[in-house]
């Protein structure tokens, strides 16, 4: 093989691995978005208030409720299936809602604030 030759192969060989290399890689991103599951529903809390007041999921779903108050609150089942800590600002709760039905919730420190989860097969 000439020297022209010897580099045209040098040259084809570069060319198929970073191509193989980008397939390679584009294969692994698409697989990585394909199986990132979405994100967690989030109820807000904020002026003393979960927002939204009602949130609609199916089974399986995790729910985040984020605390944006300065003062602190919680999230307390009325049929006691879930209940968090003491959520300062910024602090987050969540839980996943294995069964069907409607899950009302309340703040134990504020008990005005309240809220519902209903859980459905969609």
């Amino acid at each position: 093989m000439d020297y022209v030759g010897s580099r045209r192969s040098t040259h084809l060989l570069r060319v198929s691995a970073a191509v193989a290399l980008i397939s390679g890689t584009a294969l692994v991103m698409a697989s990585i978005f394909a199986t990132a599951a979405p994100p967690a529903p989030t109820v807000d809390i904020a002026k003393f208030a979960y927002t939204p007041k009602e949130i609609t999921v199916a089974p399986g779903t995790k729910v985040v409720w984020a605390n944006h108050d300065e003062a602190p609150h919680t999230v307390a089942s009325r049929d006691k299936s879930f209940a968090s800590k003491g959520l300062d600002t910024d602090d987050k709760f969540e839980h996943v809602f294995a069964n069907e039905g409607d899950f009302t919730y309340y703040c134990t420190v504020h008990p005005f604030m309240t809220g519902v989860v209903h859980v459905r097969k969609q």
